[in-house]
């Protein structure tokens, strides 16, 4: 009888436990880690030249063997993005904070991601 006692007590605390979990899960909502802040593509567009990133990115950030990695239309997640622009490896130069604010930032990468899909994704142009 004890052992049923002990085995009652146990699935009880059990239920409880993943109740709770159950509770504090449902009102902590997930993080988003790949979600960009909301930018403005269009500012994000004349930042990207006057920055001069279209110089090696090309001006619809289609990038170059030559000279730059293509950036949009699927650009790495921002977090990444701004990492790399803050402290880049190779030959790109880093864009600290002082030198482009994280608003600023954040409009070019609205931008990157704003550009559409090479031609040659596209099936009715194959």
């Amino acid at each position: 009888m004890n052992d049923m006692k002990s085995i009652v007590f146990g699935l009880r605390s059990t239920v409880f436990g993943l109740l709770i979990v159950a509770t504090v899960s449902a009102q902590t909502p997930a993080p988003q880690p790949n979600v960009a802040p909301p930018g403005n593509a269009e500012a994000g567009k004349k930042l990207f030249v006057s920055y001069g990133c279209y110089q090696c990115h090309g001006y619809e950030a289609q990038g170059s063997n030559a000279t730059g990695p293509r950036l949009g239309p699927r650009p790495i997640a921002f977090a990444a993005f701004s990492r790399y622009v803050r402290q880049p490896t190779g030959q790109m130069p880093p864009y600290t904070a002082k030198v482009v604010s994280d608003a600023d930032l954040t409009n070019i990468y609205a931008f990157v991601s704003s550009r559409l899909a090479p031609a040659v994704n596209i099936p009715l142009l194959k």
